[in-house]
């Protein structure tokens, strides 16, 4: 209904500061001609603000926001648009999101904000999320009233972005902010109409095989999982650029797209190939690949230099170091707290794509510390 979605908002802006307690909120004339809507429409929806107890009515002078919250009742009502909520849909990069999620929680409390996942203040970063969890999780905070979303979309599922449309779709009809975080819900080099706070994963795609190629390798292939994130293509395509860019040729199979801990699959890979290093889209993706080749008997990085992408705390553990890039966690966390607010208190923005640089990591499996030359 209209007059919730406006109702909605003008809670979500009030949550948010941009209105202060005794502060006057524009005139039913002015609001009419915002939301282009009818009077009686503007009416209703402050009839329900009123009766959360976000904001109180003078005869003659106008209508305010409340300061203070008397009744438990009103108090319970104005919580729930101080709340935030988190969206995890996979346990790929657990580290990384487990780093973010508690960056954002403590942004939250600092804001006088609560962070939720559901029914509990942590996300379940040990397992994966069915979509029928998350869109019951949507219902949940579009119930509660929470004030904005971050969502990290789904990915390694063939039906990844139906899904992901469905569930930005719901919370966007219920008038709830949302930004995405590490990830968009289209295909690179698409953008979606969302706010996007993340890695600037092509500029690490190309930086890696950069390096690669300095230490002398010149007949590079990326590993991939099937049905990955936008931000493996990202990688794909500056690794791509970067050998263009050094007058590398890139082959037709220069992607190969399968399960890394498939010893049949890396030993497709590797058989008869010129192929000298390996770039893996993620770290989890370099650790399988890791394990297979020793199956195989070929040594990192003797014979074929290998590395991953996120700098998880395994990349440092492995029995070869990883070569790798980090991820700013903390900066992604604050840019995507940062643009939630903003998003909240101006709705009228257009959608925005924060990219935080990338740092590449040196350890000992891109070769960069043998004397070993091809």
């Amino acid at each position: 209904m209209k007059h919730q979605e406006i109702s909605r908002q003008l809670a979500t802006e009030i949550a948010a500061g941009k209105h202060a307690g005794n502060d006057r909120l524009p005139s039913e004339a002015q609001l009419v001609k915002r939301f282009n809507v009818s009077r009686p429409t503007v009416g209703r929806a402050l009839r329900d603000l009123q009766e959360q107890g976000l904001i109180y009515r003078r005869a003659g002078s106008g209508t305010y926001v409340r300061e203070s919250v008397t009744s438990a009742g009103s108090a319970g009502a104005r919580t729930s648009f101080r709340q935030l909520g988190f969206i995890l849909t996979s346990h790929g990069k657990p580290e990384i999101f487990e780093s973010i999620f508690g960056e954002l929680s403590g942004l939250a409390r600092v804001h006088d904000y609560g962070m939720w996942w559901g029914g509990t203040s942590r996300p379940k970063t040990e397992m994966d999320t069915r979509v029928e969890e998350v869109e019951a999780l949507c219902e949940q905070f579009i119930e509660k009233g929470v004030a904005g979303v971050f969502f990290v979309p789904f990915e390694h599922r063939p039906y990844n972005q139906a899904a992901n449309h469905r569930i930005i779709e719901r919370l966007r009809g219920a008038g709830i902010p949302v930004v995405l975080v590490d990830r968009d819900i289209g295909a690179f080099p698409e953008r979606s109409p969302m706010d996007l706070v993340g890695l600037d994963n092509f500029a690490g795609g190309y930086i890696l095989a950069e390096h690669l190629i300095k230490l002398g390798a010149k007949h590079l292939g990326y590993v991939v999982m099937p049905f990955s994130a936008p931000p493996a293509d990202a990688r794909i395509a500056g690794a791509r650029a970067a050998m263009m860019a050094h007058n590398l040729e890139v082959p037709r199979d220069f992607v190969q797209t399968g399960d890394p801990g498939d010893v049949k699959f890396v030993r497709q890979i590797v058989a008869g190939s010129r192929v000298d290093a390996l770039m893996c889209t993620t770290d989890f993706v370099a650790a399988r690949l890791l394990q297979s080749l020793s199956h195989l008997k070929i040594s990192v990085p003797q014979d074929l230099r290998v590395v991953g992408f996120d700098d998880v705390q395994v990349a440092s553990l492995l029995s070869v170091p990883l070569t790798t890039m980090h991820q700013p966690c903390r900066d992604i966390a604050h840019m995507a707290f940062n643009t939630l607010l903003e998003r909240m208190t101006s709705p009228t923005l257009p959608p925005r794509m924060v990219l935080l640089s990338p740092h590449l990591v040196v350890r000992e499996s891109c070769g960069a510390y043998t004397n070993r030359s091809r």
